[in-house]
């Protein structure tokens, strides 16, 4: 894990995904790794849920749906 926290150090530190990653992610990986999910959900709120929601909505379409589609119609 230190190795990839300092590559994460070596990268531009102005980069909004970076520090999402860095400071928003890991964060709330570990907190829900150390202390638990209920913490997790203390500390974040709804906020977990709606992104858990909205990741697994968008692969599941693309997985799901257009994939398949894209297949049938011989595009892909």
């Amino acid at each position: 894990m230190k190795a990839f926290e300092a590559t994460l150090e070596r990268l531009s530190a102005k980069n909004i995904l970076i520090r999402l990653y860095k400071f928003y992610i890991i964060d709330s990986i570990l907190i829900a790794k150390r202390e638990g999910f209920k913490v997790l959900l203390k500390k974040r709120g709804w906020k977990v849920f709606a992104i858990i929601i909205c990741y697994y909505a968008i692969r599941d379409s693309i997985v799901y749906l257009l994939i398949p589609y894209l297949l049938a119609r011989n595009i892909l």
